[in-house]
């Protein structure tokens, strides 16, 4: 016969079993599920490019206090669309931080980009998040970039603003769908804070072809007046 001593110490032994097993199942789903959310590289359907309003950025960041407002794309250089990204996307959702730790970017590489993502702590983020998903290499995804980059011609009116603007949202996909033959309001997205134009965003195949993105566009902004800051430098310029 079990004493009564044993017997507890062998239920007290079966329970903390039971809690450590529970546990394990538990870490494993939710890695899982991480990896679910994290994605596999290489394996996306389109890319996003995404054009940010430099003036806008440097704005909220001002306003923030944020450690950004000293970005060096908030300097004296008169920046307006700057790229922030170019991004693998799923037809619904898109992965991110593909790889940790990320593969390391050279700074060569960082540095050849900085006419177009004027800001070397961009570049290295959107390396982490967004091109380690691509399955590309460092470099070949920058090549990427620049390539999706070319393939998009910035409005006229949108080129040189001396003076701050007020836009809807429709003016701001009215100036692109005009200058960019072949780009559709299927294939485009317009990002705004609750008070300034902040994106143009456009849906691209892997060879940067337009191509229309549901998931994107139906989260555009539907905003009729919208800021749109003048360039740094341009303001005075225009006085």
């Amino acid at each position: 016969m079990i004493s009564p001593r044993i017997s507890r110490a062998f239920h007290s032994a079966a329970l903390a079993f039971s809690f450590v097993f529970l546990f394990a199942v538990v870490a494993l789903a939710q890695g899982a599920g991480d990896r679910r959310q994290q994605g596999e590289p290489g394996k996306f359907d389109f890319y996003v490019l995404a054009l940010s309003w430099s003036p806008s950025f440097c704005e909220a960041s001002s306003e923030r206090a944020n450690a950004r407002g000293n970005d060096p794309q908030c300097g004296g250089r008169p920046y307006s669309f700057v790229v922030h990204g170019l991004w693998p996307q799923y037809e619904q959702g898109f992965p991110s931080f593909c790889q940790v730790p990320a593969p390391r970017l050279e700074r060569t590489i960082m540095s050849s980009m900085l006419d177009l993502m004027p800001s070397p702590r961009l570049v290295y983020h959107e390396w982490d998040r967004h091109g380690t998903c691509s399955g590309l290499a460092a470099q070949a995804y920058f090549d990427a970039v620049r390539k999706a980059r070319a393939a998009v011609k910035i409005p006229s009116a949108y080129q040189d603003v001396a003076a701050p603007m007020t836009v809807s949202a429709a003016d701001v996909s009215d100036a692109f769908l005009k200058a960019n033959p072949g780009l559709t309001r299927a294939s485009l997205s317009v990002a705004c804070d609750s008070k300034r134009l902040t994106e143009v965003r456009i849906c691209m195949t892997k060879e940067f072809a337009f191509r229309d993105c549901a998931d994107v566009v139906r989260r555009t902004c539907r905003r009729d007046n919208l800021a749109m800051p003048a360039m740094r430098g341009r303001a005075a310029d225009a006085q």
